[in-house]
């Protein structure tokens, strides 16, 4: 199978499984990734959590050899087909966490930056070599990658084509955490941080940062006056003062 799906309590796990391949994303497998999406998001998992296979890459981008062979109309829907699936998981109703071992370079990165947050063991590398090849990223590296790390550290990358290794990325903020073994328990422990949360919130406080990022101080606090309205409006939001004042768990029902 390209993709494997599976649940551990309330996390819901991709993982990339092409390791003849160091896990390079073919058309198919970004169509796998898509209808293992849809699962989850049927499910009452709270949080995604999306790995590759083996211990040398999480992903190593584009599949090069299904590059070259493209027509014209497949070269364009190829980016459209990636930059869908990224934008659909950077938008997706749970936090998702990248849990990167070893490579994440071109497609490979930018699916890890589409994800809430990215953590990795110390051989995690991050890069966008695509320039290498006379090519561009298209997945959205472009674009996430500056609003990440910044513009002048993202064009470094972007026009030499340097990977960085996990010490550089986790002080860049490509990197959230670094673990110094078996990274996925870890993952684990990392996200029930905030799982316990109501989904709800979780949601708006989210979409409330990435909103306001490309907006000026004044739109972005509109924005942020209007999620957090809807967030009092909620039941959550009624249960978590009363729960506060009543000095119980509170227990949110994520709507």
């Amino acid at each position: 199978m390209l993709i494997e799906l599976s649940r551990h309590e309330e996390f819901a796990i991709i993982r990339i499984n092409r390791v003849s391949a160091s896990n390079a994303l073919n058309q198919a497998m970004l169509q796998a990734v898509g209808a293992a999406l849809d699962q989850v998001e049927a499910s009452d998992a709270r949080v995604l959590l999306v790995t590759g296979a083996g211990e040398k890459a999480f992903c190593a981008g584009a599949d090069i050899s299904e590059i070259v062979e493209r027509s014209l109309p497949e070269e364009y829907a190829g980016p459209r087909l990636g930059q869908a699936l990224c934008s659909r998981i950077e938008r997706f109703r749970l936090p998702s966490i990248a849990v990167v071992n070893g490579h994440a370079l071109g497609g490979g990165c930018e699916l890890a930056m589409a994800c809430t947050f990215r953590v990795g063991t110390p051989n995690a590398t991050f890069g966008l070599p695509e320039i290498k090849l006379g090519l561009m990223p298209g997945y959205g590296g472009t674009q996430r990658l500056p609003r990440l790390v910044g513009l002048g550290a993202a064009l470094e990358m972007l026009l030499s084509g340097r990977s960085v290794p996990a010490d550089e990325a986790l002080r860049l903020g490509l990197l959230n955490r670094v673990f110094d073994r078996d990274p996925l328990p870890q993952a684990m422990e990392y996200a029930r941080t905030f799982s316990r949360h109501g989904l709800l919130a979780l949601r708006l406080v989210r979409d409330a940062a990435m909103r306001g990022w490309d907006t000026s101080l004044d739109e972005g606090l509109k924005i942020e006056a209007d999620l957090s309205t809807l967030s009092l409006r909620s039941e959550d939001g009624r249960e978590g003062p009363l729960a506060f004042l009543e000095k119980r768990p509170a227990v949110f029902v994520d709507r």
